[in-house]
């Protein structure tokens, strides 16, 4: 591996919504990192983006930004059914790696990224985002350092702020796409253990009429660990208050919670009652973690660290959301096989 003293430079994967998003805090907030190209296959999508960033560098071919010997690493942005089979052409390329959740889906494609990823010696980092909240990594640290005891119950959220159109949602996103985060997270709220069976329930509750098309939008998922611990996920496509992420693990020597939904921290007391602002996106409420994880990908690509959000972690989460799929199918408690 090579190691950087100067910024690294980072090609883009996608100019979509979150590929901008991630574009634009490379471009300006990223300490240690230059957005030096963008890649869509879409006609004048990169040109556009590239263009608004002041980037010179603008792809319709994605193979020609893996080739480009200026890159140091890359973002995929991609759509997430995709995200593997380009994890494996940028590590086989020798390009480090960002890659958005999910890594993979499926268990053969994550074997595949992190082998690539270790034969080509390169940085790869997935991102799990809520790891880089401030509130959610004081919570892993304290459960890693043994202050919060041993972990009995844990629980996480995510509600999104509103369902759009929901046709082109594939199946089984709830689990792959959008509950993999809390999957992640539950994992290390309980550190070092191992889940052993998970049971999940679904339906499409918002937009029940998109059933039968494959949508399931609300979902609660239980799962039982090696050391007796129990953690519940849960998600749902709209809670109309807001984006709603939060977390909380009760161990045998208290409890800890992370997360929540304001804009800000002001809190209005008047005549009609109480009233806070709430984020409506994710990149808004959790801004800072994007720009944190992001970082850390460039000095991970600098010094030679390991990312605390790895291949390994990606493929674990996706353990969990897989047996997920098979327990909607089969409604009944999934075993999960060796890891």
């Amino acid at each position: 591996m090579t190691y950087h003293l100067d910024p690294v430079r980072v090609g883009l994967i996608g100019a979509g919504r979150m590929g901008s998003f991630h574009a634009e805090n490379l471009a300006y907030r990223v300490p240690g990192a230059i957005l030096a190209a963008v890649a869509d296959p879409l006609p004048g999508a990169a040109e556009k983006l590239a263009s608004k960033l002041g980037v010179t560098k603008a792809y319709n071919d994605l193979h020609a930004l893996l080739q480009d010997p200026e890159i140091d690493a890359i973002a995929i942005a991609a759509p997430a059914r995709t995200h593997a089979e380009w994890v494996i052409a940028a590590a086989n390329a020798g390009k480090h790696v960002f890659c958005e959740k999910p890594m993979a889906v499926t268990l053969d494609e994550a074997d595949r990224a992190i082998a690539a990823a270790k034969s080509a010696g390169v940085v790869l980092q997935v991102g799990f985002n809520r790891r880089f909240d401030s509130g959610f990594a004081a919570a892993i640290a304290a459960v890693k350092a043994g202050e919060n005891g041993t972990t009995q119950l844990s629980r996480s959220v995510t509600r999104d702020p509103k369902l759009h159109d929901p046709a082109p949602i594939p199946q089984w996103t709830i689990f792959l796409e959008t509950l993999i985060h809390d999957f992640d997270t539950l994992l290390h709220f309980n550190h070092g253990a191992k889940p052993i069976e998970v049971y999940a329930i679904a339906d499409a509750l918002v937009r029940p009429d998109f059933k039968d098309k494959g949508l399931l939008d609300t979902s609660v998922v239980t799962i039982r660990f090696d050391n007796g611990a129990i953690a519940i996920a849960e998600a749902n496509f709209q809670a109309v208050y807001g984006y709603d992420v939060r977390g909380e693990v009760f161990g045998s020597k208290g409890m800890l919670q992370a997360g929540h939904i304001n804009a800000n921290h002001c809190v209005r007391y008047h005549a009609d009652g109480i009233a806070i602002d709430t984020s409506r996106m994710d990149s808004d409420l959790l801004r800072e973690a994007y720009v944190a994880e992001m970082a850390e990908f460039a000095r991970c690509i600098r010094t030679g660290e390991t990312p605390r959000a790895t291949g390994e972690d990606a493929r674990n989460a996706l353990a969990i959301a897989l047996a997920c799929i098979e327990s909607v199918k089969q409604n009944l408690p999934v075993t999960l096989g060796a890891r």
